[in-house]
């Protein structure tokens, strides 16, 4: 009589907690999702709704963006996500007509010079005609060629840089409002090396960035033609979901089981032991044990949970600077502005000593934003720069924007809409030795198995760089998992 063999025990998947709901965090669960290994995750997220700063609202007819309002596809991260998720079809290329920036220029709104994009002209006739710069500007813009390229390595700040090859004039009423308009960050402390490192490349291969801009090099033909006729921001290469970003976040959660998604539920720490992570909440519950951790929070709450596995690792998340700012959104009739814009919106230079970073006309960038004949202007306000102004109430807000809009663009009347969207200290600052910090986090955070960071905080604010930074986190946790399943070991 044969003994019958002992029944084997059962293979539970391994279990990995996702700390925070942002597009980060969302990307990174659909990426272990669609793994072929079995995971068991769990996603956590303090807020009652997924998305973190990605929100659009529907207000009376107009289609609101609360922040981000497009994506840039010149990397391909978040349209392969959006292709995944089923809206390869749904992503709005902007309006051709209107692919220009707009800059303040002593009380008036005025174009930028074609094909200046962000620190490199891309043709030398519409800088020289161009009425932002006086001729002093001008000329001293044309030298650029003869400045020396630096020979030191260390990091240099962006107004440095920019001061140091292109003067301080092409500074101060381009470069500065421009790059603010993307970071809302002080210049005098941004790092050049973790925000624009292709100009830093383009000095050090071809000692100018007009030699580096005319050979075309790190473009394609048909980018070098597009830039030589849009201004500020490349926005040909910039798309949106049809119905707002909210789209695509709610496009990315559909494919996650929902009891998987734990909303309204603030994590308070993680600690390990044995090889295993313990998640606890805010009143020190535990959540659930598990293989690993992907933490997508913004870095100082990442170092709040993280304070207890290790200090010098919780320090040096924390020592990572924000900036915040207000979005104030007004719908209003064509017909209430009564000098209107041909551009996408417009930049404020801080030498301007106005209270606006910029002003965004949303519908004019994207089809179904509005009421026929409206338009959705937000006015951003704060920064680094005026810290102080995005903390005013809503009323002084909106008295703000209308008053600058009216100064500037001739706004007249009541809005039909006016909305104020807050983000306080939502905005990671990449302040010189930025990349140093990073690769010191990096290489604290390996030294926790099961351990990984993901977001905005790093390597990259925009959406395809978050989306990046999950789905890399989450095929490393992939392949220790793997690594462990094979070799029979968990923890």
């Amino acid at each position: 009589m044969t003994t019958p063999l002992a029944a084997a025990p059962p293979v539970t998947p391994p279990r990995v907690a996702i700390l925070g709901g942002g597009i980060t965090g969302l990307a990174a669960a659909l990426r272990l999702q669609e793994s072929a290994l079995a995971i068991d995750w769990r996603l956590y997220e303090a807020d009652s709704r997924l998305g973190g700063v990605l929100q659009t609202v529907e207000r009376d007819g107009y289609r609101v963006e609360l922040s981000a309002d497009n994506f840039l596809t010149r990397e391909p991260w978040a349209r392969d996500l959006a292709t995944r998720v089923g809206l390869a079809d749904d992503l709005l290329p902007t309006d051709p007509a209107r692919r220009r920036a707009l800059v303040v220029s002593r009380g008036r709104v005025l174009r930028a010079p074609e094909g200046f994009v962000l620190m490199a002209p891309q043709r030398a006739w519409p800088v020289l005609a161009s009425p932002v710069l006086s001729l002093a500007g001008k000329l001293r813009l044309a030298a650029e060629p003869l400045v020396p390229p630096r020979r030191d390595t260390a990091d240099e700040s962006v107004a440095s840089f920019a001061r140091r090859r292109l003067g301080r004039e092409v500074f101060e009423r381009l470069v500065q409002p421009l790059v603010g308009g993307i970071y809302t960050a002080d210049p005098e402390r941004l790092s050049m090396q973790a925000t624009m490192p292709q100009f830093v490349r383009q000095e050090r291969e071809h000692g100018s960035l007009v030699r580096a801009a005319l050979s075309g090099q790190d473009r394609t033909s048909a980018q070098a033609k597009a830039e030589r006729h849009e201004t500020g921001a490349r926005y040909g290469l910039f798309v949106a979901p049809r119905l707002g970003m909210q789209q695509l976040v709610d496009a990315v959660a559909a494919r996650l089981p929902a009891d998987r998604l734990a909303t309204g539920t603030r994590v308070g720490a993680v600690t390990r032991s044995d090889g295993v992570w313990r998640v606890l909440d805010d009143g020190q519950r535990e959540l659930g044990q598990f293989d690993a951790v992907v933490v997508t929070l913004p870095s100082r709450a990442a170092a709040a949970v993280l304070s207890g596995v290790d200090p010098a690792l919780a320090d040096e998340l924390g020592a990572i600077e924000y900036a915040g700012c207000s979005v104030v959104c007004l719908g209003v009739h064509q017909s209430q502005i009564t000098r209107p814009v041909d551009g996408f919106g417009f930049v404020v230079p801080a030498v301007e000593k106005r209270r606006l970073i910029a002003a965004s006309f949303a519908s004019y960038k994207f089809p179904g934003r509005t009421p026929p004949g409206h338009v959705l202007i937000r006015g951003f306000v704060g920064g680094a720069l005026q810290p102080e102004l995005a903390d005013a109430d809503d009323d002084r807000l909106i008295a703000v924007v209308r008053e600058e809009l009216a100064d500037l663009v001739g706004l007249r009347g009541d809005p039909q809409l006016m909305l104020v969207a807050r983000w306080p200290r939502r905005m990671p600052q990449y302040h010189l030795g930025h990349l140093d910090r990073v690769a010191r986090i990096e290489q604290l955070a390996s030294e926790h198995e099961g351990l990984e960071l993901a977001g905005a905080a790093y390597r990259g604010v925009g959406v395809p760089q978050c989306v990046h930074s999950a789905e890399r986190a989450a095929e490393r946790v992939l392949e220790r998992l793997a690594l462990l399943h094979s070799s029979g070991k968990r923890g």
